[in-house]
């Protein structure tokens, strides 16, 4: 029997909404600056997409401390209890109806895929796209005379890199987007993260076990 829970709090989905926007917009300026189309001009594109960065900069120091700060940075520990059982639903398992593998709760927002996931975004996708977002912008070209070989090559690796983690970010947001209309309606996902509110099993010891420090410590 379902239940409707609180389970997004308001700066969590101020936090989604605004880290989704800027990402979609920093790959909107970012491949315009590549000369992939035309929109708002290079240098619009170059003077937009900077101040995209330092506002993505901003949102994750805020979001840094409100994670530590409510104790929902436990929320990503990651875990290999019921990882398979995972993989084999979204392979197979969500295309012949099966349950899902694990229950979600206030204490176990994210299933153990998720976890490593949305781990894996926080300690390397996304700094990597800052740091080399950071090197590119700050990157000091000669005044005069012949520009190194060297200094050539460390900014087409710098570009190279930075494109392909555009193109990994933009990936995780496809897949991501997708996977919010697997749930019992096409939007019931989508729609708990603007209202807060969501519809969980009352029965969620199993979703408890998979993180059950959390509460204890919450």
């Amino acid at each position: 029997m379902a239940q409707e829970t609180y389970v997004y709090k308001v700066f969590e989905r101020f936090w989604h909404w605004s880290q989704a926007f800027l990402i979609l917009f920093l790959a909107l300026t970012g491949f315009e600056i590549h000369g992939s189309y035309g929109i708002m001009g290079f240098e619009s594109a170059v003077k937009w997409h900077n101040i995209a960065l330092w506002a993505l900069v901003v949102l994750i120091i805020f979001a840094i401390f409100w994670h530590f700060t409510t104790g929902e940075w436990r929320q990503y520990i990651p875990t290999s209890k019921f990882i398979k059982a995972q993989i084999d639903y979204y392979i197979t398992g969500i295309f012949r109806g099966a349950p899902h593998p694990t229950k979600k709760s206030v204490y176990n927002k994210f299933n153990p895929l998720q976890r490593l996931i949305y781990l894996g975004l926080k300690i390397f996708a996304i700094p990597v796209q800052i740091i080399t977002g950071f090197l590119y912008l700050f990157y000091k070209y000669p005044s005069g005379g012949e520009i190194q070989s060297v200094d050539v090559v460390n900014l087409k690796l710098i570009a190279i890199i930075h494109t392909i983690g555009a193109f990994s970010l933009i990936a995780f947001v496809i897949a991501h987007v997708y996977l919010t209309t697997t749930g019992k309606k096409p939007l019931t996902a989508i729609k708990a993260m603007i209202t807060g509110w969501e519809d969980l099993d009352e029965d969620d010891s199993e979703g408890e076990e998979v993180n059950s420090d959390n509460k204890k410590e919450a």
